[in-house]
């Protein structure tokens, strides 16, 4: 075989005119292409005559609902910020006597002579008074239930506090429940009546003591009956007959009290 490519003049030439053909056809298309691109701009007719810059409006405007003002709490009624008069009180004018008349600052109504910075030595007044030699105030007698209020309509406000609060519910502190022991308890017994001896427990010959614990209440009567050691054939009986006892209420401070005591039942066979 051919240990070595040997390459011809021919085929060196036929590369050549190959890609000169592929240079030359590249330049013609992209010739072409930019042309085009110049013509259709020059080509493109905008109608620049046929447009206007009048202003077209909507021939239809949704229509926009008025927006009521909102309403302060200080628009409904007028608030009253001026102090009380300091000058004293004379019960023998009706009404106030001022030697210089100045208006309260928080009046719109009147305006002072002579505006300045230093407050007058004279109280303030409103409403009628003469001149006199000294500065006092007629006593209140009610007829002007606004007071010195210069922008009040001359009607207060009535305000009717109606008391609903419920009345505190009385607590009734009980006495502690009160721990008898045997003894006790059954020096207050007026009905103690015996369990029957259980069927089974004596077929099996089970005998022995039952401890049931109980809770008297006011009257006497047993609350609870609860077995609290003995034999599960025997506790049964025990409680069902706890629960029928009766005892004496015991009294604690003139108050009937709650009790709890052990009553023993024995279960002997015989």
């Amino acid at each position: 075989m051919f240990t070595n490519l040997i390459e011809s003049d021919s085929h060196r030439q036929e590369f050549k005119r190959r890609s000169s053909f592929f240079l030359a056809t590249i330049a013609a298309y992209a010739l072409i292409l930019a042309a085009a691109g110049v013509a259709s701009i020059y080509a493109y007719d905008a109608h620049l005559e046929a447009q206007s810059t009048d202003l077209t409006l909507l021939s239809w405007v949704p229509p926009v609902a008025p927006v009521a003002p909102a309403v302060r709490p200080h628009d409904a009624a007028p608030i009253h910020r001026s102090a009380p008069s300091n000058a004293p009180v004379d019960r023998n004018v009706t009404v106030a006597e001022r030697t210089n008349p100045t208006a309260r600052t928080d009046d719109p109504s009147r305006v002072p002579d002579h505006p300045g910075t230093a407050p007058a030595t004279e109280p303030p007044v409103s409403g009628p008074f003469r001149l006199g030699i000294r500065n006092v105030d007629p006593p209140s007698t009610g007829t002007n239930p606004t007071g010195d209020c210069v922008t009040c309509n001359g009607t207060a406000p009535v305000v009717r506090v109606d008391d609903t609060t419920t009345p505190p519910i009385p607590v009734v502190v009980k006495p502690p429940t009160q721990k008898l022991t045997s003894t006790m308890l059954i020096a207050k017994v007026v009905s103690l009546p015996q369990p029957p001896y259980p069927a089974l427990a004596r077929q099996i010959k089970v005998s022995g003591t039952v401890n049931v614990q109980i809770l008297v209440d006011e009257s006497g009567r047993v609350v609870t009956a609860h077995a609290v050691s003995g034999h599960p054939f025997l506790t049964k009986s025990a409680e069902e007959a706890a629960q029928r006892a009766r005892f004496t209420p015991t009294v604690l401070n003139g108050q009937p009290v709650k009790v709890q005591g052990l009553i023993t039942y024995n279960f002997v066979l015989q």
